[in-house]
């Protein structure tokens, strides 16, 4: 089973469920897990092929909705938080397994393929000698000056430097990238509440999407963070805090 950091105790309330996107792992939503885990017991996961969770030889949607599936089995239906790769992995859930999923929060992103890419970041961890490095500014400098500080940062908090090792499956994200990066043909329509939130400041969930998110989620509400991008959770932390409490509680 996936690796789960639980926050809060079990309440009257429905289990919060919260999804990382790429690259990232449950400790990057740890201040928000703290603030939504008051009132009920939040579930933060690692999803494979990140974080200590266990590694496996693909990296597809159906295949992560299973492992969220079966963490959900042990905790019971829940309300679901997922961004980006996680919020895709999230949708595939809701879709297949209705019966786990109460509320579903996509976080900046829609059931779309995205033409984007993420296979030059992988490379650039991949050119870290993970054996002459001491220190994660090491690591920083051997990953390039093009690359933002903000982001070297994030990729850093998944290297172990004792272990001296990544703790992404780096090959296989790559060879998946197509995959992560598209939406899978899905039967069927989730018709619980979904909220779509996304940073005003980011492209990734459009009017242009809409059409697409409502084949498979009839009802959905949309909101929008000002002054936050793709990383909200990260740059307006409080401001999406208010608006998945506000969702939840409705």
């Amino acid at each position: 089973m996936l690796n789960t950091i639980l926050t809060g105790e079990p309440s009257d309330r429905p289990p919060l469920l919260i999804v990382h996107g790429l690259f990232g792992s449950a400790r990057n939503w740890g201040v928000i897990a703290r603030r939504l885990g008051t009132d009920r017991q939040v579930i933060s996961v690692d999803m494979r092929n990140h974080g200590d969770s266990h590694w496996t030889e693909s990296h597809d949607y159906f295949g992560m909705a299973e492992d969220l599936a079966e963490v959900l089995e042990v905790h019971g239906p829940a309300d679901v938080l997922g961004h980006s790769m996680g919020g895709k992995a999230s949708m595939v859930l809701a879709l297949t397994r209705p019966d786990l999923v109460r509320r579903l929060v996509a976080a900046d992103i829609a059931p779309v393929a995205y033409g984007h890419d993420q296979i030059d970041n992988i490379r650039k961890m991949k050119q870290v000698d993970l054996e002459a490095i001491a220190s994660r500014s090491e690591a920083a400098e051997m990953m390039g000056e093009d690359l933002e500080a903000a982001t070297a940062a994030f990729f850093l908090q998944s290297l172990d430097l004792q272990e001296k090792r990544w703790k992404l499956n780096l090959d296989v994200l790559e060879r998946d990238m197509e995959t992560i990066l598209g939406f899978p043909e899905v039967e069927g329509r989730f018709d619980g509440r979904a909220l779509f939130l996304s940073g005003a400041n980011s492209s990734y969930v459009e009017e242009r999407h809409h059409d697409a998110i409502r084949a498979l989620f009839p009802t959905p509400s949309f909101e929008v963070i000002e002054g936050a991008g793709h990383w909200l959770h990260a740059e307006k932390p409080r401001e999406v805090e208010a608006a998945v409490r506000g969702f939840l509680e409705d």
